[in-house]
């Protein structure tokens, strides 16, 4: 279902490490909003619920919520490292359209739905 590019797992587990908080995982989802239609939620959480979806990646779990995951199918999250920093990259098969900023996206199926939100 997601793909988490191996520098980005390390980089997740990096960061959850510094949280000092066993129990956290990452919850990835989106939302609508954005520019495009939706927006894409990732951050760390330590709360399931009956209806999340849970997968096993290398040693990190990584939790996605029903209603997000028909829009996160095949998507693949790397880490990319710049002169202007580091940042996590998100490919997302299921988009037709993104923003310039890559953080929304709409898929066929909402594409008569746009959102009127800047990035």
């Amino acid at each position: 279902m997601i793909n988490i590019s191996e520098t980005a797992n390390e980089k997740i587990k990096e960061m959850l490490a510094a949280e000092d908080a066993p129990e956290l995982f990452l919850r990835v989802g989106v939302k609508e909003g954005g520019c495009s239609g939706f927006s894409y939620n990732m951050g760390f959480d330590d709360e399931l619920a009956d209806s999340d979806k849970a997968l096993e990646m290398d040693g990190l779990k990584v939790v996605v919520d029903a209603d997000s995951i028909k829009y996160l199918n095949g998507l693949q999250i790397d880490f990319k490292e710049s002169a202007m920093g580091g940042g996590f990259t998100i490919t997302n098969p299921n988009a037709t359209a993104t923003c310039g900023c890559g953080s929304s996206f709409r898929t066929a199926t909402e594409a008569g739905n746009p959102a009127a939100e800047p990035c």
